[in-house]
Parts: C-alpha cells; structure tokens; sequence
C-alpha cells in the first residue's frame, strides 16, 4: 500500500503543476473567483501530497502538525468556491463569504485531533451540497454522460476517505498511505475526464445557466420575447444605436438584464452581445452588396460599430474574411 501511495504522490506532485499551468489560463478569463480559489485548490493539493510524501518516505511528524491541519481546512471552502463559479454560474465573492474559512480557528481552540476530525466533517457538508448540485444539473447528463460516471467515483472516493478518517479502523501510517493514494486516483480520474472532453467547463457552466435560467423565466412567454427581439432588430433597426446596452433592449422587451441573458444564452445559444454582434455583421453583409460604392468605413459606422477596427475584427470572426474581400468575392462576375 505505501509503495502505491508513494506512486500516486509522485504523479500529483508532477500533474498539479501541469494541470494549473494549462487549465486556468484561457477557459477561467471571465471566471476570475474561480480561477483564484482554483489554483489555491491546486497548491492545497499539492502541499497536503508533498506532506504525505515525506511522511511515508521519512517517517517525519509533517501529518500532525499545525501547518498540515492549515492545508487540510483551506482545501474544503477552496473548492467550493472554485466550484459555484462554474455549477452554479455565480462568480462573486462577498466579505460574508469569508465565514467559510473560519473553521481555521478551531486549530487555536482544539486539539490536533479534534480537528483532524472536525476538518474531514466539514469537506462531508461540502461533498453533500456538490452532489446536491451535481443533481440538480440531471436534466443536462446526456451532454457529459461519461464524464458524470467518472466524477462520481471520485465522489465515492472522497467520501470514502471521510468516512475511514473519522472511524480510523487501521494504523496512522496506512491512513495516509490510503489518503495519499486516494488524492492522487481521484487526480487520474480528473485527468481522464479533462483529456477526453477539454471544454467541460464551459459544457457544464451552460448547464448550469440553463438550469438556473428555468425559474426566472418561467412566467415568460419566451417565444413571444423573441419574437419582440428580432423586430426590434429587423423592423426598427436598433442595432444602428452605437451605444446601444443590454439594459436599453431589456426595458423595451419589459424583462430585467438578467431575464434578457438568459433568454439570449438558453434559447439563442449566445451571450447578449454576441448576439448583437451577429445583428450587425448580418445588416453590414447586405448593405456591403446593396451599396457597391460606399466606404467600408461608413457601412461599420451605419450598422453601430463605432470603430472599423471593431468592425473588421467581428466581420472576420464571423464571416471568415474581411469585408472587402467578401464584397470582392460576391460582387466580381463569374468566370
């Protein structure tokens, strides 16, 4: 078991790292809580595996010290804070909020044991409130099927370890042989379930929208809003409004900002302003065939972009191909 343990150690200490590195740069960019508590999470790992190591290999006294019961009480609230940002698509972080951390107290009221105890209680609250969450998201399993199994034996896992620390049936030694190896099988699966579907964050943060989306729009004839919202765009052409927000077309649809993103994210698949970004290329494209000789210039300015720069860099990312080149390509006879 400790030459398992000592394995499993060496490849945390060698993915966490890796992991950190490549997962929070691009996907957390509007995700900022999460990505802070996220790396927190990683370094609490990697801390509390490199403490494990040195246990099993030195026989040092690392397990029992204050520092150690330190990284075993930050990594609970870390996680749940690298978690809701992404389940629960609320990335906010209030002064309240710091009463999650304040378990760190009993280390200065209690003894050693008693909050070795106390700390593997706690991450129980934080597993029942992820599953409760998890469940909640059942409506959306056939997009992360395989994934969802996955996850679940590290569910299973974690609350194994919980359990076997509290009732601690066997030796010190071959507990954290058997907590280290946990960490480090529970990191495999997350690793699996990263490779095979690199985006399942973003999957499961939309998930999330969707499924929190459901009671704010439940007395919303939805269908009937959307209907309203393409003739504000094509009849009354209120994508020219430069400065045009989304609070401005909320008010003229009688719905709150937030009702408006999630109609646009549940039903259109996009986020308010990819939406109007997509009204305006699509009335620029007519108008770049409709009007041969006008600037590109006054075309970006006519459909609300307030710059061309704006204009171009929306126009190739949704087109494929610079304004120019596409009125080139449409207006020139046919060979």
């Amino acid at each position: 078991m400790q030459n398992l343990a000592i394995l499993f150690t060496g490849f945390s200490l060698f993915y966490l790292p890796v992991f950190t590195l490549t997962h929070f740069q691009d996907d957390y960019k509007n995700k900022k809580i999460a990505r802070f508590f996220g790396i927190l999470l990683m370094g609490c790992l990697a801390l509390l595996q490199f403490l494990h190591f040195n246990y099993l290999t030195k026989q040092t006294a690392t397990v029992v010290s204050v520092f150690y019961l330190c990284v075993l009480l930050l990594i609970a609230p870390s996680f749940y804070f690298f978690a809701r940002p992404v389940l629960q698509a609320k990335d906010d972080f209030r002064w309240l909020y710091l009463l999650h951390f304040t378990p760190l107290l009993l280390i200065f009221a209690c003894n050693k044991n008693m909050v070795f105890s106390l700390a593997f209680i706690i991450g129980s609250l934080y597993l029942m409130w992820l599953v409760k969450t998890i469940y909640a998201l059942r409506t959306h399993k056939k997009q992360f099927k395989y994934e969802i199994i996955l996850l679940s034996m590290v569910f299973i896992i974690a609350f194994a370890v919980s359990f076997v620390a509290l009732l601690m049936p066997f030796s010190q030694q071959l507990f954290y042989a058997f907590y280290a190896s946990a960490i480090g099988l529970a990191l495999l699966i997350v690793a699996l379930v990263v490779s095979n579907k690199p985006q399942i964050t973003d999957t499961v943060s939309q998930a999330a929208i969707e499924t929190y989306a459901v009671s704010t729009l439940k007395a919303i004839d939805c269908e009937a809003k959307l209907r309203e919202l393409e003739q504000l765009m094509q009849e009354d052409n209120l994508y020219q409004q430069r400065n045009l927000d989304r609070q401005t077309i909320a008010h003229q649809l009688d719905l709150s900002n937030h009702q408006l993103s999630e109609l646009c994210n549940t039903k259109l698949g996009l986020g308010f302003s990819q939406y109007l970004r997509q009204q305006r290329i699509n009335a620029a494209k007519k108008l770049l065939l409709a009007q041969p000789n006008a600037s590109v210039l006054s075309i970006s300015l006519e459909v609300g972009f307030s710059s061309q720069s704006n204009f171009y860099e929306a126009f190739k990312d949704l087109v494929g191909t610079t304004p120019a080149k596409y009125r080139k390509n449409l207006l020139s006879p046919k060979q």
